[in-house]
């Protein structure tokens, strides 16, 4: 399937399990397409039992599929004529800086995972938390007033832009043009980051120690993979900011430390190659998905 194959298109049918429903998201990236998911083959309740092996653990828990081979018959119908339980979904949208270049990845629908190539090698980036700011012409930082964009800690933009001093975490950088102040940053040396939406919050987010989020909640949550905290004296601090919430209006960012990385985007078919020194914005500002679930 390409872009150009959804001209004219009403609806998106991705027949298969989550794996087919998630690919198939990433090509509505504008979020003006509705997407139904068929899980071709579902797990029984049986297959659920940790007993003896009776059955292909391969099968599908379609947790994003509104529709089963078994029922396809009687619900597709009523949602061609307009039935069926429609909502929105919210996305991540990550876009990577590096040196003459600007990428934005496709939304990613379950999560994100920013961590060295190998599952050994440890995955050194700092992290922070950006704020839209003015740049004064005699070098200060002018809070971008009326943005209303807040930092990691609830620092609201000011009514009446003046000049604020830089502290000694605080540089600026740039977005598609736009200027930021990185807030609030530390140093990580960790197995990598999760970062997921409230559909994915009950995958991997959930197994590595995170917590279940309503499911339409637009808010992102993110979590650092073992991190290894060595010699700080703020140590209970730093633990921290393992893991939390990353509001709406919120940017989190990365700088990669190490001279290989990968995001994983919704599993391991599509990623992007990062390098020593690439820039990362992850934020929910990404168009949300309308996806039809289940109405039980």
């Amino acid at each position: 399937m390409d872009r150009q194959h959804l001209a004219d298109v009403d609806l998106v049918v991705a027949v298969g399990g989550d794996g087919t429903v998630l690919s198939a998201a990433h090509f509505l990236d504008h979020g003006t397409i509705p997407l139904l998911g068929i899980n071709s083959d579902p797990m029984s309740d049986e297959d659920k039992i940790v007993k003896k092996k009776k059955s292909d653990e391969r099968r599908s828990h379609g947790a994003l599929c509104a529709v089963t081979a078994a029922n396809m018959n009687t619900v597709v119908p009523k949602i061609l004529f307009g039935g069926g339980k429609l909502a929105t979904r919210a996305r991540i949208q990550c876009i990577v800086k590096s040196t003459f270049s600007e990428t934005r990845l496709v939304p990613a629908l379950n999560d994100l995972l920013i961590a060295n190539p190998s599952p050994a090698a440890v995955s050194r980036f700092r992290m922070g938390w950006l704020r839209e700011v003015d740049l004064d012409p005699k070098g200060g930082l002018r809070d971008g007033g009326g943005s209303g964009l807040t930092s990691g800690h609830g620092h609201s933009s000011l009514a009446d832009p003046q000049l604020l001093p830089r502290n000694q975490d605080g540089t600026v950088t740039r977005f598609g043009g736009i200027p930021f102040d990185v807030e609030n940053s530390l140093n990580v040396w960790s197995s990598g980051l999760w970062v997921s939406t409230a559909t994915g919050s009950s995958a991997a987010m959930a197994a590595a120690g995170g917590k279940h989020m309503d499911i339409y909640s637009s808010d992102l949550q993110y979590l650092i993979r073992e991190h290894m905290v060595e010699n700080v004296p703020n140590k209970d601090e730093v633990r921290n900011l393992d893991k939390g919430m990353l509001k709406n209006d919120q940017h989190l960012h990365l700088r990669w430390s190490s001279q290989k990385g990968r995001i994983f985007i919704d599993g391991s078919h599509l990623m992007h190659n990062l390098e020593l020194g690439d820039e990362i914005l992850i934020d929910a500002k990404a168009p949300p998905l309308a996806l039809y679930s289940r109405s039980d």
